[in-house]
């Protein structure tokens, strides 16, 4: 408890963040080996995964994985096309029941079934502040970041990154899942009191 710099916050704030990227394409380039009996163009493939991943390293190495699994060869020119199909299929359709392993419900959890008891009296999560600042991060593309216990929580999320002083989601496949039909939901169960 001597350590403690700020009563209010938590026990555990005497550290530094450390922001964590998502894969770059030269640190990817390993997953190209699975990829080379699959595809005609490695790179082009690899590349065109980072584009729907934002390089997430769980997404990025489970399209692979679908990639190296699936029954049909990906054919040159046609690498974006079957991709977008394969993680549309794969991923995006009925994304709650092909979550395996758990990653997505993950995220949805810890957002729409947050303890607020985590946080101490003066700095509770409001999770419907939550909701909007994320609504307004589809809405817009990006806002600059400020602090609070909301904004933390959706980059401790992974759902939201943090690019210079800027706010956006992470990655196309989240901006899908949990995009504005998904919010306007959640926040019309807040105002009900369902959540």
């Amino acid at each position: 408890s001597q350590f403690i710099q700020d009563k209010n916050r938590t026990p555990f704030n005497i550290g530094n963040a450390i922001p964590l990227q998502g894969f770059q394409l030269h640190e990817a380039q390993p997953l190209l080996q699975g990829l080379q009996e699959k595809v005609s163009n490695p790179q082009v493939v690899l590349k065109e995964v980072l584009k729907w991943t934002n390089g997430q390293p769980f997404l990025t190495q489970k399209i692979c994985k679908l990639i190296r699994s699936s029954l049909s060869c990906i054919p040159d020119n046609r690498e974006a096309e079957l991709i977008k199909n394969l993680i549309q299929t794969h991923i995006i359709n009925n994304w709650e029941f092909q979550d395996e392993p758990e990653h997505l419900r993950t995220i949805r959890d810890r957002l729409c079934h947050h303890n607020s008891q985590n946080y101490l009296p003066n700095h509770k999560l409001n999770t419907v502040k939550l909701w909007q600042i994320y609504q307004r991060i589809l809405l817009e593309g990006t806002i600059i970041k400020t602090e609070s216990p909301e904004v933390r929580e959706l980059l401790l999320s992974g759902l939201v990154i943090q690019e210079r002083e800027m706010l956006k989601v992470h990655n196309r496949i989240y901006e899908l899942i949990f995009d504005l039909n998904w919010v306007k939901m959640i926040l019309e169960r807040k105002e009900v009191g369902l959540e």
